[in-house]
């Protein structure tokens, strides 16, 4: 421990004359699910890639290193319609969801780059961050309804007492890489894929068992029961509903999201400078006066 923090203490001085800069941007791309719903990473219908946008803040303590902010807003959907699998097609399940995600992470150069000098690099990042997750559902209506509060799964039925209500807000662990080169001296563009593991397996309303439909109909109407279970919708039921805990999900693992594309961002220098900044990089509009 002695040496990590006698390491840590020499370091300050380098970090502290590093060249240091911040970038200020947009996001903006793809992102897809990957959960009880959709089992692929790559989806198997480009119905369920859905747009992504976003801020982005990044301040850099030196040309390799780095810590990143962004606030985010990223469409899901998945359907068992749209799936090339045979079983997730009988179950005939769907959702969307609007999630809303903040996180900051540690951003990794693999390359020192520089405005003055070199000019692109690949790099890596990591993090932790909080998301807002309400995944909703249409009916054969075309009607709009929030599955977390039909308890579709028992969630908050004093008859499943081990299934509480699942929150509204769940954290995400965000990971993923790009590549970054300038675009004269003021634009940072990049491309970057970035993966997020979660706290939660109900981003799409699946992870447990079926509960008995006469008890969740008692207690939270005939909608819960035919939000639950779509497969009487589809074609080839066989008229049968699915036995009391027969399995809906599979809960051994949490749900993950993803997002795919470029991001813009403006270069600066580090706070303080910004006049000197616009002086030597801004185009002179007007010429001196004789």
């Amino acid at each position: 421990m002695k040496k990590i923090i006698l390491s840590a203490l020499v370091a300050l001085p380098v970090l502290a004359f590093a060249q240091k800069h911040h970038e200020i941007g947009l996001t903006a791309g793809v992102s897809s699910f990957y959960g009880d719903l959709q089992p692929n990473v790559i989806p198997d219908n480009n119905k369920m890639m859905q747009p992504s946008v976003g801020l982005l803040y990044k301040y850099f303590v030196s040309p390799r290193v780095g810590f990143r902010f962004g606030a985010n807003y990223i469409r899901l959907t998945a359907a068992d319609s749209l799936s090339l699998n045979k079983t997730y097609e009988r179950r005939n399940l769907s959702f969307s969801n609007n999630v809303g995600e903040v996180y900051g992470a540690i951003e990794v150069n693999f390359l020192a780059v520089d405005v003055d000098r070199l000019k692109i690099s690949p790099y890596i990042f990591a993090g932790v961050g909080a998301f807002y997750s309400n995944p909703f559902a249409y009916d054969s209506k075309g009607e709009k309804h929030n599955l977390r509060d039909l308890s579709t799964e028992g969630q908050g039925l004093a008859q499943y007492p081990d299934r509480k209500a699942y929150p509204l807000i769940n954290a995400a662990f965000p990971i993923g890489g790009g590549v970054k080169f300038f675009i004269g001296k003021t634009i940072m563009l990049g491309a970057e894929v970035g993966l997020r593991y979660t706290s939660t397996d109900y981003i799409d309303d699946v992870s447990r068992s079926y509960i008995n439909l006469d008890t969740l109909n008692k207690y939270k109407g005939s909608k819960a029961v035919e939000m639950s279970y779509r497969g009487n919708t589809a074609a080839g039921w066989d008229g049968n509903y699915p036995n009391y805990r027969f399995q809906r999900g599979d809960f051994k693992g949490n749900d993950w999201y993803w997002t795919a594309g470029i991001t813009a961002a403006v270069y600066f220098d580090a706070f303080g400078n910004a006049k000197r900044y616009l002086q030597s990089r801004c185009p002179k509009v007007f010429g001196r006066g004789r």
